[in-house]
């Protein structure tokens, strides 16, 4: 594993989290009841998501406190990270890591009184051979949950943030833009979302970070419901470097990166060696680098405190 223990007081069970007998989902309340912070499950069509949301304070009778006049003002920042996994894969950086480093992050942003923000976990990921993207967690919880529907929420999804030095920002649904006429209408709050992720890692002085194609996660659920939502993942540098001349000697690359057509060594050269380990027994805890894993609560809380 790597070169760092894991800190914080959640990931004393995130082994356990990754065993292939683990009860995900009771292993995650259980962590989201210790932590004290306040919850619904949210059950649609056979899936399970976890909403964390702050405490509002109280101000006095006929007045808003601050905090609550900045929540009414800005639409809440919606952090994500699906909690299922692949069949027969640990999935300690999908989505494992993300989810306890969001995990995390709620905590810290409970205890400084940060109000605009929600974290949901979410289930059904991972589709099944022959599912379409109607059955993706993402995609009922977008149809269901009332506060989605509003189509006013900053989403930001964190998938396979457990591996690597270089924060990637997804291009991904812009190679659906003009393909799909339907969601031509995302492009400009797609665009809005980039700019507060962009932000937010200059104001923290973040030096490694890039735009590029990744495979598709939450955010395809989402986009096929007609919200817009960002992910954000992490590679090494080197594995980056690499994907980025692949990409430039053939155009073709990313259309095929995105659909995630393969992730066997043997196959998609191209495919960085971290991508080419999700949903496999290679997926484990000594892949992780635990070192970054700051700097992603860091920029996750940035994106909440806007």
């Amino acid at each position: 594993m790597s070169d760092q223990k894991l800190k914080g007081s959640s990931w004393k069970r995130f082994e356990e989290f990754i065993s292939l007998e683990a009860d995900r989902f009771k292993i995650l309340q259980e962590l989201i009841e210790e932590a004290s912070l306040e919850y619904k499950v949210l059950e649609i069509s056979g899936s399970r998501h976890f909403i964390i949301s702050p405490v509002q304070p109280k101000a006095p009778k006929g007045q808003s406190s601050p905090s609550q006049e900045n929540y009414l003002r800005r639409p809440p920042v919606i952090l994500v990270a699906h909690y299922d996994r692949a069949e027969g894969s640990p999935g300690a950086n999908d989505n494992s890591a993300a989810v306890f480093i969001l995990l995390e992050t709620a905590v810290k942003l409970k205890k400084d009184a940060v109000f605009n923000w929600l974290v949901i976990f979410t289930d059904k990921e991972e589709l099944k051979p022959g599912e379409s993207i109607q059955a993706q967690g993402a995609y009922v919880l977008a149809k269901g949950f009332e506060l989605l529907k509003t189509g006013k929420n900053r989403i930001f999804c964190f998938d396979a943030c457990g591996t690597g030095d270089t924060l990637i920002i997804s291009t991904t649904l812009e190679h659906l833009l003009g393909k799909d006429g339907a969601g031509e209408k995302l492009r400009q709050p797609m665009m809005e979302l980039r700019k507060l992720a962009l932000k937010a890692a200059r104001n923290l002085g973040m030096k490694k970070v890039q735009l590029a194609p990744t495979p598709f996660s939450d955010d395809l659920g989402f986009f096929r419901a007609g919200l817009c939502a960002q992910t954000i993942t992490m590679l090494p540098s080197a594995e980056y470097n690499r994907l980025v001349y692949e990409m430039q000697k053939d155009a073709e690359l990313a259309g095929a990166l995105i659909k995630a057509k393969s992730r066997k060594k043997d196959e998609g050269h191209f495919m960085p060696e971290t991508w080419r380990k999700l949903n496999s027994p290679e997926d484990c805890f000594q892949n992780l680098t635990p070192r970054n894993f700051q700097t992603l609560m860091h920029f996750a809380e940035a994106l909440c405190r806007g």
